[in-house]
């Protein structure tokens, strides 16, 4: 089973990187963009798992505990298949 885990920061805390990215979309012309954050994705294959409850529990406790910093990052996660 495949479970997808989505990682941001927060939305009270700077993201430097977006704004980056955001700076150099606007000078190349893309005067739309008002904001960027910046995250991050994994893709964990789970297996011996029973069923899709079972696989979003253990992807929110590696979420939390592992990929994510619960003081300045959120996190999503998604059971694919």
């Amino acid at each position: 089973m495949t479970v997808r885990v989505y990682v941001f920061p927060k939305a009270t805390v700077l993201d430097p990187q977006g704004q980056a990215v955001r700076n150099a979309l606007v000078s190349q012309g893309h005067q739309s963009v008002a904001q960027v954050r910046q995250g991050k994705v994994f893709d964990l294959q789970l297996e011996g798992v029973a069923d899709a409850a079972a696989a979003r529990a253990e992807g929110e406790q590696i979420a939390h505990d592992v990929l994510a910093n619960p003081v300045i990052e959120s996190y999503r996660v998604e059971v694919l298949a």
